[in-house]
């Protein structure tokens, strides 16, 4: 059963949890690191969970500062989201981490970070950052450019401190404040993923639908251009969120198929680990 869990962050902030107990002897741990205007209770995020840990611990969480409180399905802490930072998104990851290995149960398991759209993104830059600590990595979907602003977002942040984009799906105007672009400037080689990527010595598994979005697709591509050994795999007919909605209303087949993927990578890079 999923088990709710807090981590207090410095200045009040807050990381909300959930864990979900292996449902037989765990393989390995797998974080799960929501997107751009996501949350861990996002549609298809809790079953996704469910069901990989059928073999693995699974823990999935909100950014401290992706507009959620302590109401697990709105976004009420918009001036939090206004300056989340990836510098503050890798923070909360690497306290995540180290919480969950001062767990004994946990301490040993391989580590892997399953991240979705800007999440696999963040997961990326972490295990660069950080590739004695990761086994692999798994990009749903996911960005190889943390530039995820417009050109007119960009300037109206620099000459107004403060720009916005639209939740499409609450209708909400979500504000961006500078703080994010001079984070991305400040930190602009460490964020670079595709010049980064070609010494990355950790297993990375790309899982993409076949209708995602064309940028992202192209930023598939031009990754594996520079590694071609990271297998792309392609997830036919499957959309962003591999054709799930919120609330959820049940798996979809390109869900299923993505989820079939990851395990295959998960258990073909634990059978070349020596213990």
């Amino acid at each position: 059963m999923p088990m709710d869990f807090n981590i207090p962050l410095e200045g009040g902030h807050m990381l909300r949890c959930t864990k979900f107990p292996a449902q037989d002897k765990a393989a390995g741990l797998i974080v799960i690191a929501h997107g751009y205007k996501g949350f861990k209770d996002w549609g298809m995020f809790p079953y996704i969970a469910e069901q990989l840990s059928k073999q693995h611990e699974v823990v999935t969480f909100n950014f401290s500062h992706n507009g959620i409180g302590e109401n697990p399905l709105e976004f009420t802490e918009l001036e939090r989201f206004a300056v989340n930072t990836y510098a503050r998104e890798l923070n909360d990851l690497e306290a995540l981490i180290s919480h969950l290995r001062q767990e004994k149960e946990l301490r040993s398991l391989p580590l892997f970070l399953l991240g979705h759209s800007r999440g696999a993104g963040v997961c990326l830059v972490y295990a660069l950052d950080h590739p004695d600590d990761v086994t692999g990595v798994l990009s749903w979907n996911g960005v190889t450019s943390l530039d995820l602003f417009t050109d007119a977002q960009k300037q109206e942040m620099r000459e107004k401190g403060r720009s916005y984009v639209i939740n499409g799906r609450t209708g909400q105007q979500m504000p961006l404040d500078v703080a994010i672009l001079e984070d991305m400037e400040r930190h602009q080689e460490r964020y670079n993923i595709l010049d980064r990527i070609s010494s990355a010595t950790f297993k990375i598994a790309l899982i993409q639908g076949s209708n995602d979005g064309a940028h992202l697709r192209e930023g598939s591509s031009k990754l594996v251009s520079i590694r071609p050994d990271i297998p792309w795999i392609h997830i036919p007919g499957g959309n962003h969120t591999f054709n799930t909605v919120h609330p959820f209303q049940g798996t979809t087949a390109p869900l299923e198929e993505a989820l079939k993927a990851s395990l295959l990578f998960i258990n073909q890079t634990l059978s070349l680990i020596k213990y």
